[in-house]
């Protein structure tokens, strides 16, 4: 089942955690806040199955709650 991920830009602070642990998924602006890297312009997206498992660990790593999960 696919997972709903949205990312709070504002409350990002760069640590640089959610691209660590899902690269696949995250990347960052020129300033270092988050972004979804098959997306850049996105708030939100479902997330594949196969990288679902590596966005809960950075989910569960991001020290503002720049990441959000839904079901």
């Amino acid at each position: 089942m696919s997972r709903l991920c949205k990312i709070v830009p504002e409350r990002c602070i760069a640590c640089g955690l959610c691209a660590l642990y899902a690269p696949e998924v995250f990347d960052y602006d020129d300033n270092g806040v988050v972004l979804f890297s098959q997306e850049p312009k996105a708030y939100q997206q479902f997330i594949a199955v196969k990288d679902q498992e590596d966005v809960i660990k950075a989910y569960k790593r991001c020290p503002v709650r720049a990441i959000l999960l839904e079901k």
